[in-house]
């Protein structure tokens, strides 16, 4: 079952994330974490044609030239020094999808997700995919509750728009 929460939670979401939303539903039979265990990367596969449909650049493997770098960092001559990877972004560079399995919480890769996309130039909101069910967790829960204690605090403040998080 897909679901899905933005925040912060006083904001609704746009259409374009919405988009993206619908590109996880329309493969949700295939990817469900409570009957598949699926990779990060056969997830991102599956959503390859929705996304690219939308016009997002998408990984499609872990050779430099598959994988999408979004600039962080600019030298002389406006020359890219520093990157950092993503599954996928939008055209227009302002939406950054990461997709997890495993580590998302284990790992804490959520955190570093959220890290990197705040250091990404003009991305403006983050998609974190996360597993509902992962090894009698539920991943999509724990992540929820650290971004809802993060915006609510308000101690810390992220210079993206909204995270989307959603539970495949």
């Amino acid at each position: 079952m897909i679901k899905f929460q933005f925040f912060p939670r006083s904001q609704g979401i746009t259409k374009e994330i919405g988009d993206v939303v619908n590109c996880f539903r329309q493969v949700e039979s295939e990817i469900d974490s409570a009957t598949k265990t699926l990779s990060s990367n056969q997830v991102l596969a599956k959503l390859l044609p929705g996304l690219d449909a939308l016009g997002f650049r998408v990984e499609t493997g872990k050779t430099r030239d598959k994988k999408i770098g979004v600039p962080v960092l600019f030298g002389q001559d406006n020359k890219i020094d520093k990157s950092f990877n993503a599954d996928a972004v939008s055209n227009d560079g302002r939406i950054v999808i990461e997709v997890e399995a495993g580590r998302a919480v284990d790992n804490n890769q959520f955190l570093k997700d959220i890290f990197q996309a705040c250091m990404m130039f003009e991305v403006e909101y983050l998609v974190i995919a996360v597993r509902n069910q992962y090894r009698g967790n539920d991943d999509f829960t724990k992540i929820f509750t650290f971004l809802e204690t993060l915006y609510i605090s308000a101690r810390l403040r992220l210079p993206l728009k909204g995270i989307l998080l959603i539970g495949y």
